[in-house]
């Protein structure tokens, strides 16, 4: 039963995320938006509430703000998931500015997973990426392809990530997780 079932969406006004808000609302659930609006645009709402009739809730924050999450997650008890979209996300721009890429996807995944315990919150979807299998030997790719070196700084985020989720629930932590590697999100 989903009614009302209160979803976390990080980077829910950006591309894979306004359609996944649009689904969650369409399944009964109550999905509440963190956008920093670094790369997409607050108009988005206007869209979502037109294909469902309903407005999400919207913060505008970022998630390498600790303190807003935090007070977000006290406005809004009973948080049961986090989807987690929101990261830097240009390859070629991961190239020029790694330390940027570094700290926006890395500190956000860190901050989210040690409030999650805080406030008791069960479950996480991470947004990663087919570029932790790097140039892989055999296509088509599945999930047993070995995970090679990223290829940029951004990959390299998104396998960090993953470890750090891993070591997470290696630690006995208590929520699951679960890891998408997309290739074409659409």
């Amino acid at each position: 039963n989903n009614d009302n079932m209160k979803i976390l969406v990080t980077g829910g006004t950006g591309f894979i995320g306004s359609h996944t808000v649009v689904e969650l609302i369409n399944a009964g659930c109550e999905p509440i938006i963190v956008d920093n609006l670094s790369n997409s645009n607050i108009g988005v709402l206007d869209g979502i509430e037109k294909i469902c009739g309903v407005r999400p809730k919207f913060y505008e924050i970022d998630c390498r703000d600790k303190d807003a999450l935090d007070k977000l997650m006290e406005e809004n008890k009973g948080i049961d998931s986090i989807i987690h979209f929101a990261a830097s996300k240009a390859v070629g721009e991961s190239v020029e500015n790694p330390l940027l890429y570094y700290r926006n996807n890395l500190v956000s995944l860190i901050n989210l997973l040690e409030l999650m315990k805080k406030h008791e919150i069960k479950n996480i979807v991470f947004s990663s990426s087919c570029t932790v299998y790097g140039q892989p030997d055999i296509l088509p790719v599945d999930e047993t392809a070995p995970i090679k070196p990223a290829l940029s700084p951004y990959g390299n985020t998104k396998q960090i990530n993953e470890e750090i989720i891993r070591d997470a629930i290696y630690s006995g932590v208590p929520y699951k997780a679960i890891i998408l590697r997309y290739f074409n999100p659409i």
